[in-house]
């Protein structure tokens, strides 16, 4: 894992985690765009259709407030990158 990745926070990490980088042993995704921006999402163990999908994920920060979503989808050239495609209730 490269000194950029080491940097970088996972989704889902609790803010007071004073570790909130990703962990050896498992694959993510980069979120761009959107509330989620410059995160990194754990797909560890996703099932190949699952990547291909992307997530819809919880944010309190989109527009729809707490509970709402922000859809990511991976880039078509650029798998590893997955692109903001909009927010959801």
């Amino acid at each position: 894992m490269d000194e950029l990745m080491r940097q970088r926070r996972v989704y889902g990490a609790d803010h007071d985690d004073p570790d909130p980088g990703p962990r050896a042993g498992h694959e993510y995704r980069e979120l761009v765009g959107g509330p989620l921006d410059g995160l990194l999402v754990d797909v560890t163990g996703w099932s190949d259709a699952a990547l291909r999908e992307g997530a819809r994920l919880i944010t309190e920060i989109g527009a729809y407030g707490p509970g709402g979503r922000a859809e990511y989808k991976p880039r078509p050239v650029e798998p590893l990158k997955w692109d903001w495609r909009g927010d959801t209730p």
